[in-house]
């Protein structure tokens, strides 16, 4: 399972590989990208193996050409811990592969479709290598997988027909701390990414009567920055802090523009918080009637939102416990059933695929 230590990416490979276990599955962990912490150097192999590659993820490359070796990287761990399925968490990783195992690629976000719904436009120039690199590794799958029907949707209607497609919904293995609520409102994320629409949260704590935390790095991997100037900046949190300061929260928001799933909302969710989120489509399909929404380009509508449920505690404590019962259709049980049967039809698709051109 290929995997990256800058987002929500290595916390669901953690989590899924961990859920795994429980049904006789091991999983061999291959990171691109930049280093991770000790820390998730720590809690990886406590899991599986781990081995770092000398190779870039897409979005941190400079040129197509940087990516290139990643396919002989791949086969070589193949080899070496006799592999039976690859998990791919970039499409753009099955790009070129020459193996005979099935190959699952899921499609966490991407460039293409973060333009589109960040930005409003195609991907630029500079980057429609990208566009081309993920088609071929969409057309290279057995089977892709999206965390949710409108990044599905939003995946073909970007890059056209993808076949076979399955939803399978992410899940947070988060245990909610038993602490009393307080009523502050937080919000986790990786600032520095304009599709978090940090810009928007900041603009409503300065408007906002209610405390507002902000929590998550501030700089990116290629030099982005974005300054907290009128929320209380709690910095980059290990994932046991953010769990502490979740089961704290009484209200957890999420302003983002681009959302493929949200992990953030559902950590939120399953600690009991009511939750404020963007008026997107991935957030209303997961969590309509379970949380208020804004628009995420209205400062004030967030202000408004949070300040509501700040001032009245019963209707904070009654949209907590929407949120908390919602986040049990996102089971880490449910997920890896799911994702077995991914597996299996992976499996078959490659036998035929074998069996047609052997």
């Amino acid at each position: 399972m290929t995997v990256d230590a800058v987002g929500g990416v290595w916390r669901y490979a953690m989590d899924l590989a961990k859920g795994l276990q429980r049904f006789g599955v091991n999983t061999v962990f291959a990171g691109l990208g930049p280093s991770p912490s000790s820390e998730q150097e720590q809690e990886a192999i406590a899991i599986g193996p781990l081995v770092w590659l000398d190779a870039p993820l897409d979005w941190t490359a400079g040129n197509e050409d940087e990516l290139d070796t990643i396919s002989h990287l791949l086969g070589e761990l193949i080899d070496r811990y006799s592999i039976d399925l690859l998990h791919l968490n970039l499409p753009s990783q099955a790009a070129g592969l020459d193996i005979d195992l099935p190959v699952v690629v899921v499609s966490h976000s991407c460039v293409v479709t973060w333009f589109q719904s960040v930005r409003g436009v195609g991907v630029p120039d500079p980057w429609r290598w990208q566009f081309s690199r993920n088609r071929r590794g969409f057309d290279r799958a057995d089977i892709v997988v999206a965390p949710s029907h409108s990044h599905a949707h939003a995946l073909q209607t970007c890059y056209g027909p993808i076949s076979p497609l399955k939803v399978v919904h992410n899940s947070s293995e988060l245990h909610a701390q038993p602490a009393p609520k307080e009523n502050f409102a937080l919000a986790v994320g990786r600032w520095w990414d304009d599709g978090k629409n940090g810009a928007v949260l900041d603009a409503a704590a300065h408007l906002s009567r209610s405390k507002i935390f902000m929590a998550g790095a501030v700089d990116g991997p290629s030099g982005q920055h974005f300054s907290i100037r009128h929320a209380v900046q709690l910095g980059e949190l290990h994932h046991h802090q953010v769990a502490a300061v979740m089961a704290q929260a009484g209200i957890v928001v999420s302003p983002s523009l681009y959302e493929p799933f949200g992990l953030a909302a559902l950590e939120g969710a399953r600690a009991g918080a009511a939750l404020v989120l963007a008026d997107i489509p991935a957030y209303r399909e997961l969590w309509d009637g379970a949380a208020l929404f804004a628009d995420p380009h209205d400062a004030v509508g967030f202000a408004d939102a949070i300040d509501l449920l700040s001032e009245d505690e019963r209707l904070r404590k009654e949209k907590g416990l929407s949120a908390q019962n919602r986040s049990q259709a996102y089971s880490l049980d449910h997920q890896c059933r799911s994702l077995l049967n991914v597996y299996a039809s992976a499996m078959q698709h490659a036998e035929e695929r074998e069996a047609v051109h052997p």
